[in-house]
């Protein structure tokens, strides 16, 4: 029998690792600019060519390193940051894996010059595909600069996977601008082929802020602070006029590293409650510190997804750390706690506290949920939670306006879908401003208007985009578009695929943008919103079904442009509208699955009504 089982070599097993920790050119940059903030930089640099995938180098005034570490710095699991198990769970550094450098030299070519201060000469090494090449002293400032080309050159496969340069370079600026705003006492800059993108003075966290992300947010941000035992909360939130259509802008940080979290975006969210539409979202940057002990940041190599120890009790004080900066600003209710003299004649303070009244106060509502465990959040069934009052909803929203249309209904016809004779839908009438309903042969739909739109819409665009006829308005005045650094990278992405759309849009400047033509169907003054919006949508855009490039930007095209709930409809707008879904290929979903009508049959309607 031959033995098959066999040692992977070093490089071979170092390029399977690479796999996890580097990913893409962003993955680098975010490795490399985090070991120059454990380095104690106070400015660094990061230089790309191609996106990053022909130069990725960074320059930092930190500390450098010896030779020694210098040489050990390539090697797996090696690491300044950890002696002993327990060190994991007092984690406040960065890097913490030692894999970084290790990973990057096993899918690029690297050269490293580092010095430290007390030293009379720096080190440098070349390394590639794990392989140390060169090792001497060399002349070089205090600090490190390392250099990292030809990604992925020993994997030509994974090289292959790389997208474009602008949606590399797109990824690039969202870590860079995760770690500038975690570091605002940090100087950072950004060039991409010689053109710089970021030039970051140190300042405070809002500074950084508005050097980041627009000056529009200069007046438009409420400062968050809270000091507790258990956590401290900084940073700020937007008032509600700066709220997005997308969840846009929307960032959160435990002990300084930038983290993704749904149940603490919640609690934002939930602490706006009234103070925003349903389809807005808040604006924020939101520094937790607390104890390295609460919190399991090991989770994944990208450390984006970590765990609370106590997750209810960090909700909590986010929520209320939000609503009490909004309150102060007066932008929500605010409980005056100053203390009347009036109510120190009050029965419940002069009188004794009986035993008696002890036990009928524990056993309220109001004490279990500061007593008890897991009750701060729990909300008691009521009335008005209860469906009892459901014909208030209708109203009288079916009376003369079914009538009138009934005289008004199309002609059946019939067409062919899905090797099938359907009849089309006869319209009868719009139910509040969202709905239409229609019937055929003894069956009737309730047709979801915004949804149905979308279908169409997207239909129509993915055809318009294929066959290259798309029909373009000249804007009488061309509108002068100016985005983020990171929002250009986004738009120059899209800029083919927009054109095949109608859109003309042209580059003026490193930000800027001129809007020359738009569809035939955006209305005329409108141009710059729905380019705004749109690179919103597609930032933030969110489905479990998997779409290409292309679909998720017609999904995004779509949705924007379709008519939305509350829009009353005309009878021949709604007859158009039933007409052209059911000649679509698929008229019963949205293109993310959504349904765009229900249909009820006779039985179904008897069983409603127990018949």
């Amino acid at each position: 029998m031959i033995d098959v089982i066999n040692l992977l070599p070093d490089n071979i097993a170092n390029q399977i690792a690479a796999g996890e920790v580097i990913q893409r050119p962003a993955s680098a940059v975010k490795e490399l600019l985090e070991n120059a903030i454990d380095a104690n930089a106070t400015a660094i640099q990061l230089f790309l060519n191609d996106a990053g995938k022909m130069l990725i180098q960074v320059i930092d005034n930190g500390k450098g390193m010896s030779e020694t570490d210098a040489r050990m710095s390539f090697e797996r699991h090696a690491t300044s940051k950890i002696k002993n198990i327990d060190d994991l769970f007092h984690i406040r550094t960065m890097g913490f894996r030692g894999e970084a450098l290790a990973s990057i030299a096993a899918v690029a070519q690297v050269e490293l010059k580092t010095k430290r201060a007390e030293d009379e000469l720096g080190t440098f090494i070349e390394i590639d595909n794990s392989i140390v090449r060169k090792q001497e002293a060399c002349s070089c400032a205090v600090g490190t600069n390392i250099c990292m080309k030809n990604l992925f050159f020993s994997v030509p496969a994974r090289r292959n996977f790389l997208k474009s340069n602008a949606a590399e370079m797109r990824h690039i600026v969202d870590e860079f601008i995760h770690v500038a705003l975690a570091f605002p006492n940090i100087f950072f800059s950004l060039t991409n082929n010689g053109q710089q993108v970021f030039y970051l003075e140190a300042g405070n966290y809002k500074q950084r802020f508005i050097q980041l992300l627009g000056h529009q947010y200069q007046t438009k941000l409420v400062p968050v602070k809270e000091a507790t035992d258990y956590l401290d909360i900084n940073g700020f939130v937007g008032k509600p006029d700066a709220a997005k259509k997308t969840r846009g802008d929307q960032y959160f940080f435990v002990n300084n590293r930038f983290i993704k979290s749904a149940y603490l975006n919640h609690a934002v969210t939930s602490a706006f409650d009234a103070l925003l539409p349903k389809d807005s979202f808040p604006v924020y940057a939101l520094y937790i510190d607390l104890d390295p002990e609460q919190v399991d940041i090991n989770v994944h190599p990208t450390k984006q997804e970590i765990k609370f120890e106590d997750e209810k009790i960090v909700y909590a004080f986010v929520q209320a750390a939000v609503k009490h900066a909004l309150a102060q600003f007066s932008i929500s209710p605010s409980i005056d706690f100053s203390l009347n003299a009036d109510i120190m004649q009050t029965e419940a303070v002069s009188q004794p506290f009986t035993q008696e009244k002890k036990e009928t106060i524990s056993a309220s509502d109001l004490y279990k949920k500061f007593s008890q465990k897991n009750q701060a959040h729990l909300i008691e069934p009521n009335e008005r939670s209860e469906l009892k009052h459901w014909k208030d909803f209708y109203e009288d929203k079916l009376t003369d306006e079914s009538s009138q249309l009934t005289n008004d209904r199309l002609q059946t016809a019939t067409f062919l879908y899905a090797d099938h004779n359907y009849q089309l839908p006869i319209v009868n009438c719009q139910l509040i401003s969202a709905y239409i309903i229609a019937t055929v042969n003894n069956n009737f739909l309730l047709i979801h208007q915004q949804h149905a739109h979308e279908r169409i819409l997207f239909e129509r665009y993915r055809k318009t985009m294929q066959s290259n006829q798309a029909v373009t308005q000249q804007t009488l005045f061309p509108a002068m578009l100016e985005l983020s650094p990171q929002d250009a990278a986004l738009l120059h992405e899209l800029l083919p695929d927009l054109h095949l759309l109608g859109y003309k849009i042209e580059t003026f400047g490193k930000d800027s943008f001129i809007i020359q033509g738009t569809p035939a169907d955006v209305l005329q003054g409108n141009e710059k919103s729905c380019i705004e919006l749109l690179i919103e949508q597609f930032k933030h855009f969110s489905n479990e079904l998997k779409f290409n490039k292309r679909d998720k930007l017609i999904h995004c095209v779509a949705r924007q442009h379709a008519i939305k709930a509350g829009q009353v409809l005309g009878n021949q707008e709604m007859n158009i509208l039933v007409k052209e879904l059911f000649e679509c290929k698929m008229p019963s979903v949205t293109p993310n699955g959504n349904a765009v009508f229900v249909e009820f049959n006779d039985e179904q309607l008897m069983k409603m009504f127990g018949r």
